[in-house]
């Protein structure tokens, strides 16, 4: 906002009263800053967006502390950053090649993906990752919540983590699921003759307004955040392009009870 606005550092802690560095250091979010003081900055730069600038301002006065902070120091940081935003979001669509959506995963599943993790895990570690993933499932999937959206390739469905047995209760967790009414689930199979982009896991989450919204994906080194708009509007169009390939829900249904049967 600054930048756009060619105003200074120092020019905006003349506005606040304090030093430059500490502009610097708000804007790196490494210090708090009030919702009066967002406003007064918002101010400063001539920001027209109303609605971008009281969505600024509530998240600048929320203090809460999440369940989340529960599990810090205990799986990574990035694991800490996608239950928070999840929490915060107003809804969500997730775009999976390779494996459920963490989320829809079961506990013996979310297991067996842990254990098979290139870097092997201690079980203590690998049961506090799975504790983690159930709690954001219980969050995510519970009456009330936001609306979720997972488009999911069929290979991620054909996927065996666990065995036979476990990738069968897998299926039959996301037919459930599937049913509750603000979650949508949809799949592209292989008959659609492929899937778009690079193949990474991707969670688009709609923040309080569009501008806000967040893209995270999944690296070898762990998940990594895009929020700019070049960025938001790539990731957009290709959960667009995706959902337009995928089955209806109830085809979606279909073949998921076909894969369970083919185990």
């Amino acid at each position: 906002m600054r930048d756009a606005a060619g105003t200074t550092a120092a020019d905006a802690a003349t506005v606040l009263g304090v030093a430059r560095t500490k502009i610097t250091l708000i804007e790196q979010g490494t210090y708090s800053v009030t919702p009066e003081r967002v406003a007064a900055l918002a101010r400063k730069y001539g920001e027209p967006d109303s609605d971008y600038v009281e969505a600024l301002a509530a998240m600048a006065g929320d203090r809460t502390k999440g369940w989340w902070e529960e599990y810090r120091g205990a799986v990574p940081p990035g694991f800490l950053d996608i239950c928070e935003m999840e929490f915060h979001a107003t809804g969500q669509q997730s775009y999976q090649i390779c494996h459920p959506p963490g989320p829809m995963q079961t506990e013996r599943y979310s297991r067996a993906i842990f254990r098979d993790a290139q870097v092997p895990l201690s079980p203590r570690v690998v049961e506090t990752r799975v504790e983690n993933r159930l709690r954001r499932s219980e969050t995510l999937m519970a009456e009330g919540a936001a609306p979720y959206t997972a488009i999911v390739h069929e290979a991620a469905l054909r996927m065996q983590f666990g065995g036979r047995e476990v990738a069968r209760e897998q299926l039959d967790w996301m037919l459930e699921l599937s049913h509750r009414p603000h979650v949508t689930l949809r799949v592209v199979s292989f008959e659609s003759g492929g899937f778009k982009g690079s193949g990474q896991a991707i969670i688009y989450m709609n923040g309080p307004v569009p501008r806000l919204d967040s893209v995270q994906y999944d690296t070898i080194d762990g998940p990594t955040f895009l929020h700019s708009t070049d960025h938001l509007q790539k990731y957009r169009g290709l959960i667009e392009q995706m959902t337009d390939r995928a089955l209806s829900v109830d085809g979606t249904r279909d073949l998921i009870s076909k894969i369970k049967k083919e185990l």
